[in-house]
């Protein structure tokens, strides 16, 4: 019987999961790790603790499955993309704590990057300058952590994305291990070239980052090594490596131009592909990889990034007590018929696609006497709906495609409401797939690279829809709300800068 393993490395939580050769999930493991948030706009976790917790995972599961290293046929990852690691080799130590996608420190590094270069650090990458983006991580880390500078000048620093670490581990370590990834992760990082799928010579000469701290790119689908005979894994080849919205797409069979897909994750993510042509949509949506099969073209793709959306619930838990568990939300929101006017903008990191605005703040409007802890569960799970329309927007406008249907995934898709609701907001038809689409495409990835599929096609029968939604709002009442939505953004941007005094 054939059995792939995929780990899916993702912000708040390490799963493992098997499969079959069909898809279904035969056992599954998961665990949070910690995180953390030393200052306002910092975010951190311990590459560590996620190579421990991975570890974990991967025997949990074969245990739960009662399998060994020999009945696994081949392994895939996707991880968490531009959260940024670096370490010394010869002690496999990290010398700083992982930057995550969503820290904004290294404002002042896009400042100086976007004068005068800007544009052309677009037209190279497809991304604009941000604080998102590992380049801009790695060079904070290198200009204020003496350790990291210190180990690059002497040349015991490698850099990587968490896959690079992950894959980096397990075959080998400080033992030999494979410096690698993969393009989809190389291209968020403001640093590779999209065009060339390598390192940009004249990124590499803007930046100062020594090349030879970078890890190699390989295709997404192909060799990426054997585990190390020290781990239970052990022998077992590593085929397939996505990002994670990525392999959410892939899991959902985006592979024809114009198939959409929206995550709603901890963070949202709607991405288009665009086929082997790179397409460079204006309105702040960011040009990627979609994926690479060895041998073939890239398959690229346009992608409306948005940093907060299930973590906004964890937010409303952790931080407020509003809620036991996450799951608590969707009742306490069901439970209101609206969000009683009330807007949140859940700008933690500033705000991403369509504006890329890093001075935004978080926001909620429109309180009164009337407002209830459901009414702000309800516009809480309603600002991801309402950011996703807004790129769909742009997308339709922007890309030549009509976006007339979209599959979703993710752990926020298990509610029904935010999916109709996404559907009356953008006009949109939406169809759910699997809900974990992310460890489904690593898997589907990994098996291609194996030969377990002769390729797509073979994927694509196996995908199944477990649900449909079609607009059913009016149009006044839908152009309404999102004008109300709006007004609520303009009152997050520009938050930081004091008020005029006279």
């Amino acid at each position: 019987m054939t059995r792939i393993l995929a780990i899916d490395e993702g912000t708040t939580s390490t799963r493992a999961a098997v499969l079959d050769e069909d898809g279904r999930t035969v056992a599954s493991a998961s665990r949070e790790f910690h995180q953390s948030f030393p200052q306002p706009g910092r975010v951190e976790h311990d590459a560590l603790e996620i190579w421990r917790v991975t570890r974990e995972m991967i025997g949990q599961v074969l245990g739960t499955a009662q399998l060994t290293a020999h009945d696994i046929d081949c392994i895939g990852i996707t991880d968490q993309r531009e959260t940024t690691v670096v370490w010394d080799p010869t002690t496999g130590r990290p010398l700083a704590p992982a930057i995550v996608w969503q820290d904004t420190r290294g404002g002042e590094i896009v400042a100086r990057l976007e004068d005068g270069h800007g544009d052309r650090i677009t037209e190279i990458t497809g991304l604009p300058p941000a604080t998102y983006f590992s380049a801009v991580k790695l060079l904070w880390l290198l200009e204020e952590v003496p350790a990291v500078r210190r180990a690059a000048d002497e040349g015991r620093l490698l850099f990587g994305t968490i896959d690079t670490w992950l894959i980096w581990n397990l075959t080998g370590g400080v033992r030999g291990g494979l410096h690698v990834t993969d393009v989809t992760n190389a291209s968020r990082t403001m640093l590779m070239d999209l065009s060339a799928l390598d390192w940009s010579d004249e990124l590499l000469a803007l930046t100062g980052i020594p090349r030879e701290i970078l890890p190699e790119i390989r295709p997404s689908i192909g060799d990426f090594g054997v585990v190390d005979e020290s781990h239970l894994l052990g022998g077992v080849p590593i085929t397939g490596v996505l990002g994670d919205q990525q392999a959410a797409a892939f899991g959902q069979c985006a592979f024809a131009p114009g198939e959409t897909k929206s995550t709603y994750g901890t963070g949202c993510f709607l991405l288009t592909n665009t086929g082997t042509a790179i397409e460079r949509a204006g309105g702040g949506l960011i040009s990627t990889v979609a994926f690479q099969q060895t041998g073939q073209p890239a398959q690229y793709a346009l992608e409306g990034s948005i940093a907060v959306a299930g973590s906004l619930v964890h937010w409303l838990r952790d931080n407020l007590g509003l809620i036991r568990d996450s799951a608590e939300v969707e009742e306490l929101a069901a439970s209101v018929e609206d969000s009683g006017d009330v807007y949140f903008v859940p700008a933690f990191s500033g705000l991403y696609a369509p504006r890329w605005r890093s001075d935004a703040r978080g926001t909620i409007v429109g309180l009164t006497r009337y407002s209830t802890r459901a009414h702000l569960a309800r516009a809480a799970l309603e600002s991801t709906v309402f950011q996703t329309a807004e790129v769909i927007e742009v997308l339709r406008r922007d890309s030549g495609f009509a976006i007339s249907s979209i599959r979703a995934d993710g752990g926020m898709a298990v509610n029904d409401a935010l999916l109709q609701f996404q559907a009356d907001i953008s006009d949109c038809e939406v169809v759910r797939g699997g809900i974990e689409s992310t460890a489904l495409g690593a898997a589907f990835a990994a098996g291609v690279g194996h030969g377990i599929y002769a390729g797509t096609d073979d994927v694509r029968a196996l995908w199944q829809e477990t649900g449909r939604w079609s607009p059913g709002m009016p149009r006044d009442e839908r152009e309404h709300r999102r004008g109300r939505w709006e007004a609520a953004v303009q009152r997050s941007l520009g938050w930081s800068e004091p008020p005029a005094t006279h």
